[in-house]
Parts: C-alpha cells; sequence; structure tokens
C-alpha cells in the first residue's frame, strides 16, 4: 500500500471513530423540544392524535417499529417509569401506522421518545434507548 493510500485509511478510520462516539454519546439523551422560529412550542398532542388518553400529569409517547431491538427494551423502562410515578402514562405507537404523526412530529428513527406535559406539549425528546434515570429526571420538568 502506498503512502497515500495509508494516509487516506488511516483518516477514514479517525472519521468514522470520532462520528460512532458522537453518535453514542448523543443516542438516546432527552433532550430540550426546539422552538419553532416563531418562538413558539409546537401545538400540543390531543387524545384524538394519539388514539388513547394522555396521562394526568404527563405522558411518555414512544414511537416504535416492528423489528427494531432498543424499541423493546425502551418500552420496558418507559413502562417501568410509568408505574412508579403516579399520573403518567406510557403510549406505545407503531410509527408505520402512524406516519402522518411521525412526519408532523419529524420523528426520523426508531426508538424516538417524546415527554408530553399534562396538556400534550412536548417537552423533552430522544432519538434511541434513553437511560431510566434520564427519564425521570425529564419527567420532573414535564410536571409542574
Amino acid at each position: 500500500m502506498s503512502m497515500t493510500g495509508a494516509l487516506i485509511a488511516a483518516a477514514v478510520l479517525a472519521a468514522a471513530t470520532l462520528f460512532g462516539l458522537l453518535w453514542r454519546r448523543r443516542d438516546g439523551v432527552l433532550r430540550a423540544q426546539r422552538r419553532r422560529e416563531d418562538g413558539e412550542v409546537n401545538e400540543p398532542l390531543s387524545p384524538d392524535d394519539l388514539g388513547v388518553e394522555l396521562g394526568e400529569k404527563a405522558t411518555l409517547l414512544q414511537f416504535s417499529s416492528a423489528f427494531c431491538a432498543p424499541c423493546r427494551a425502551t418500552r420496558r423502562v418507559l413502562g417501568e417509569v410509568a408505574e412508579m410515578v403516579d399520573g403518567v402514562a406510557h403510549v406505545e405507537l407503531d410509527a408505520e401506522a402512524h406516519l402522518d404523526l411521525v412526519r408532523r412530529l419529524n420523528v426520523i428513527r426508531t426508538p424516538t421518545v417524546l415527554v408530553l406535559d399534562d396538556a400534550g406539549r412536548v417537552v423533552r425528546r430522544a432519538s434511541g434507548a434513553p437511560r431510566k434515570p434520564d427519564v425521570i429526571a425529564a419527567l420532573g420538568e414535564a410536571i409542574p
């Protein structure tokens, strides 16, 4: 292999490693919901949007797909948290069956988790499987 080829291979390997580390660091992190250009948060979700009632205090909304292994772990974590905290509901939706909502909420991958307050406003969101302590902390922001 020539020196140029070795340098290119090393650069590609370094770039891939950096990308992997950044991906891993961001995966499953519950981030604050971005505001629209006019400064407002996106319109709240209603029971009609989801097909089920919202939680009395907060809702953990999970978008999943049939062959998503991290979705099963996310289902377990969110279910445990919803059982621990009174007034919190866990709602899991199949992304393929709710494409209009997926587009509206800009869901790009599964699992995607949205933490909704009692009015159905998105307070936090995560792409990937969130950790249980992070979900509990996000609920602290959603529940007044």
